[in-house]
């Protein structure tokens, strides 16, 4: 059995400027347009996946730990930015 796994569309009715900023963002990373297409689309498909799902509460929320050799990182942040 053989399977495509690409096939080739046309989209319709894009904003002329919105198009040129995603070839030349797109040629910038070095990828295709339809490389930056099927990533945001994947994008906002788990997106709208995740929007769908039950709205939970805070309390339902599993704490992680933190990584290791971070436990000073706000304090080393605050004297990045503030000069503390």
């Amino acid at each position: 059995m053989c399977y495509i796994e690409y096939m080739d569309t046309t989209i319709r009715n894009l904003d002329k400027d919105i198009y040129r900023a995603l070839k030349a963002r797109a040629a910038l990373s070095g990828k295709t347009i339809g490389d930056v297409l099927n990533e945001a689309i994947r994008s906002y498909l788990v997106r709208r996946e995740n929007v769908s799902k039950k709205q939970g509460s805070l309390k339902e929320l599993i704490p992680e730990k933190y990584p290791q050799g971070n436990k000073r990182l706000s304090e080393k942040i605050d004297s990045i930015v503030y000069g503390l």
